[in-house]
């Protein structure tokens, strides 16, 4: 995709998922820039995106010297806690936090890097065997027990819808997501803030948008097929 292309097709996003969140005040889109090329990355910035999105360490890793410093770059895949402190210093946010060994390796990491790291818990809220997150009947207490611990920062909820072919199959999980965000934001747990809820890919993005999302990710959508590898 060319560059005028791509710019093109991100202010339509933007304006599509802008209709859909206007209600919640609107909704940002984080650039997934999984298997995409440094070059084709840089270009979305002049479209106006802000947040990438990055699934790999490995990946991120061997692109991010020729990124455009100016992105915050979040961590949306899973992570194992062998490779927290590679990224400690190089991410602006973890939106996959989803278990208590993995928070504490965190927060490790971030107290000897002298840093502070605002994470997402992630949510299985379709309670999917396949797929990780807390279980919605955890969510609380876990919730508690990061924010007490330091250079860890509980900013916000993640979520991965099950695979549907009409987006309307999801919506109801997208709202039981808000509720969640709702319920933990008036919660006023000490050091939690909730101020970001990322849900919503390319294929449902705008249910979720009109369901309270505060970030979708989007990759196929904004930058096209992707390649099989950078």
């Amino acid at each position: 995709m060319n560059r005028e292309d791509l710019i093109a097709n991100i202010h339509s996003w933007q304006e599509r998922v802008g209709n859909a969140s206007a209600k919640w005040g609107g909704a940002e889109i984080c650039g997934v820039s999984k298997t995409i090329d440094p070059e084709t990355i840089n270009m979305a910035w002049d479209g106006g995106i802000r947040t990438l999105g990055e699934n790999r360490v490995q990946e991120l890793l061997g692109k991010i010297d020729r990124l455009n410093p100016a992105f915050d770059i979040h961590l949306i895949g899973q992570l194992q806690t062998n490779k927290v402190k590679y990224i400690i210093d190089k991410v602006a946010m973890i939106q996959s936090l989803d278990r208590e060994p993995l928070a504490l390796e965190i927060s490790r990491r971030a107290v000897a890097a002298g840093t502070e790291m605002p994470v997402l818990v992630q949510v299985n809220i379709a309670r999917e065997p396949q797929k990780a997150g807390i279980d919605e009947d955890l969510l609380l207490p876990f919730v508690r027990r990061c924010a007490e611990l330091p250079g860890l920062k509980v900013r916000g909820l993640m979520a991965i819808m099950p695979i549907a072919d009409d987006p309307e199959a999801v919506r109801p999980w997208f709202r039981q997501m808000r509720g969640w965000f709702e319920r933990l934001r008036d919660a006023g747990i000490p050091g939690v803030e909730m101020r970001t809820l990322s849900m919503g890919m390319s294929d449902d993005c705008l249910v979720a948008a009109e369901e309270g999302a505060t970030m979708v990710r989007l990759g196929r959508a904004l930058f096209g097929a992707r390649p099989a590898k950078i």
